[in-house]
């Protein structure tokens, strides 16, 4: 004689698990993050001065070259940000709104970050064939890559519903991190956000040296991240 024994999960155990998918998200952003970091170096310093992802920062620079009559800038700025809003738009459409019941990481995050992926394929296969030349046109090009890339990206963490949760806008972050600090919010909740920021600043510095001492390696900093989140991203459960 057999017996079927339901299998029960205890609300403890249950719990311990959303944690520890919360955990495996904010360490994904991180590493998104990174990227982010990377891709503002490597635009800043090899393709026309402008950023790909701080969309504020270029509309400073766009501010500045009106005033200084520097057109070449202002069409670098202006472009970037207008190539940010299209990757913005193609990145929601791919990923929705967020919804009540949706998992940690749902599934059309996932897909928003293949389209990133396909674009910085792009990205790479450009970046090595004209590696060397000197062509403003090659760069503007490059950047609008970029650009658009990151702004898939942002839409992408947009779906989580997460005040505060971000890979390109990180202003907030840091505000939100101070304004932490000052009330005597515990560290584990500060943690998520020092990390993120922490992450910016590294992607920068290592975008910075490989743009400048090993260019030819510069959309692997890209690229390499991004895969490792698409593929674990893909295995995770709700």
């Amino acid at each position: 004689m057999s017996s079927t024994v339901p299998r029960v999960i205890r609300p403890d155990a249950a719990a311990e698990e959303d944690q520890h998918l919360l955990r495996r998200r904010n360490a994904l952003v991180v590493v998104l993050t990174f990227l982010t970091g990377s891709a503002d170096a490597i635009g800043f310093l090899s393709l026309g001065g402008a950023f790909s992802s701080v969309m504020t920062g270029n509309m400073v620079l766009l501010g500045l070259s009106a005033g200084r009559g520097e057109a070449e800038l202002a069409v670098t700025s202006g472009c970037a940000i207008i190539s940010f809003i299209v990757g913005v738009l193609a990145g929601a459409r791919v990923v929705g709104s967020a919804q009540p019941d949706d998992p940690v990481w749902p599934r059309r995050v996932t897909w928003a970050l293949v389209l990133e992926l396909l674009v910085f394929v792009v990205f790479l296969v450009v970046w090595e064939v004209t590696l060397g030349t000197p062509d403003a046109h090659v760069h503007l090009a490059l950047l609008l890559l970029s650009a658009a890339a990151l702004g898939v990206q942002s839409s992408a963490i947009q779906r989580f519903g997460v005040a505060g949760l971000s890979s390109t806008y990180l202003t907030g972050t840091l505000t939100s991190l101070i304004a932490g600090v000052a009330a005597r919010s515990p560290w584990a909740s500060l943690r998520p956000k020092a990390q993120v920021l922490l992450a910016l600043m590294v992607g920068a510095a290592v975008g910075a040296l490989v743009a400048l001492h090993l260019p030819v390696v510069a959309p692997a900093l890209l690229i390499v991240p991004l895969v490792l989140v698409i593929v674990v991203s893909a295995r995770m459960r709700a």
